[in-house]
């Protein structure tokens, strides 16, 4: 079983965590350390929703990190199983609630009646070019009730590939870029949020 690298920080700090299969691409702790930076301030009591969660390592971050609670997405059933091992094995299972889904699919029917999130997390395949776009579209159209007011969106993408600015009422205030990875942050354009929009590094 490959891994998905390790909590870096809060009450799991240090455990490691199980991946599903060699073609994952987890979040790299250089990555991971950059966007809980950022998110810090906010994470406390957060509901988070990480889709296409993978190993669960973006929610299981937030988790330790004293989120309330995070719903994970993911279609694959390995995947499924192994964000469920990842939660039990970081003590974090009360707070996780793991579904098999299409995201999309969860997005237009489901999403509304588990929010409001403060967080969302999505990471999806990199040859899949359309799908973040198609994600962001339908959760930028999604119900009042799947948003809080200042909540946070994090797209994890290829670098060459940025997702478009705006999406409805989602306009990126922040992006960082890793080698070929790349995070772009948005919030809501009616919310009243300072943003730093464009910034790199």
């Amino acid at each position: 079983m490959s891994e998905a690298g390790r909590v870096i920080a809060g009450t799991a700090r240090g455990l490691r965590l199980l991946a599903p299969g060699e073609g994952t691409r987890p979040f790299a702790d250089r990555v991971k350390q950059t966007l809980f930076a950022i998110l810090e301030p906010d994470l406390r009591g957060a509901a988070v929703l990480d889709l296409f969660a993978g190993s669960g390592a973006g929610g299981i971050e937030a988790l330790s990190r004293d989120a309330a609670r995070a719903v994970f997405v993911e279609c694959d059933s390995i995947a499924v199983r192994i964000i469920g091992e990842n939660l039990t094995r970081t003590r974090l299972a009360d707070r996780g609630t793991v579904i098999r889904a299409d995201v999309l699919a969860y997005l237009a029917d489901r999403a509304p009646s588990d929010g409001p999130f403060d967080l969302v997390l999505l990471d999806p395949p990199y040859a899949e070019t359309g799908l973040l776009d198609k994600a962001l579209a339908r959760l930028a159209a999604a119900p009042a009730p799947t948003l809080s007011p200042t909540a946070w969106v994090v797209a994890k993408h290829f670098w060459r590939t940025p997702p478009p600015d705006p999406v409805g009422l989602l306009a990126s205030v922040r992006n960082r870029r890793f080698g070929e990875t790349a995070l772009t942050f948005y919030r809501r354009s009616d919310a009243e949020v300072i943003g730093v929009k464009g910034e790199t590094r």
